[in-house]
């Protein structure tokens, strides 16, 4: 299994941005996914999650901004982010195949996004 996450960029306070993740494997539509981020200096952090029943998740630092998705045709999920804050400013990684609420089993190499305000 391999995942690709790309999507980030600099944009300002307010824009919206969509992050992807492409995956590889046959069994893409069976897996828990989520997204997460970690900011300069600080630990990651789990931002939203979708379940193969397409049940999602996300913390209340991002929720009504942010809509994770994932189109199992294509192998691939998103996250959507609206209204953009500065403390946004992380790099974004996706994650797939649950371990724990917090660990995953497979992760992608992260999406730098920034946030000027």
């Amino acid at each position: 299994v391999q995942l690709q996450a790309f999507g980030g960029g600099l944009v300002q306070a307010g824009d919206s941005l969509r992050l992807s993740c492409a995956a590889s494997g046959r069994t893409f539509s069976a897996w828990n996914m989520a997204w997460f981020r970690q900011a300069s200096g600080k630990t990651r952090e789990l931002v939203a999650t979708i379940d193969r029943g397409y049940t999602r998740y996300y913390v209340d630092a991002v929720k009504g901004r942010f809509t994770i998705s994932r189109d199992n045709a294509k192998n691939t999920m998103y996250l959507q982010m609206n209204s953009l804050k500065p403390e946004d400013t992380a790099v974004y990684y996706c994650a797939a195949l649950k371990v724990s609420n917090l660990d995953y089993l497979y992760w992608g190499q992260g999406t730098l996004v920034t946030v000027s305000s």
